[in-house]
């Protein structure tokens, strides 16, 4: 089952990462000030990941491929790690716009 694991980093700020059902993080967030901002952020990749408008495609400079997920306002809400190749990166998208609407949410605070 695809969960938002929202953690804490060392400098206080919050974060969450989307695990596809067999664990792997396919979206992470940029970090939050407040954990309630951290749980804005996941429901608004709930509610933007079935729109595959809202993902931005990008090519790195080193020939990597990887996307970002946009809000409504254009401000980014997750990003993705660095895939080899196109389809990979295509795959990456689908599995976040397949998991992210039914994921639960798990706090891993400690």
């Amino acid at each position: 089952m695809a969960v938002f694991e929202i953690t804490k980093r060392k400098n206080g700020e919050f974060q969450f990462n989307l695990k596809a059902g067999n664990g792997q993080i396919i979206l992470t967030s940029e970090g939050y000030t407040t954990i309630a901002a951290c749980k804005n952020g996941v429901e608004s990749v709930m509610k933007n990941a079935t729109d595959e408008n809202r993902f931005e495609l990008k090519e790195t400079e080193s020939g990597k491929f990887r996307f970002n997920l946009k809000a409504t306002n254009g401000q980014v809400i997750g990003s993705s790690e660095n895939y080899e190749s196109k389809a990979a990166r295509d795959n990456g998208v689908a599995s976040v716009m397949k998991n992210a609407p039914i994921a639960t949410i798990k706090e891993d605070l400690e």
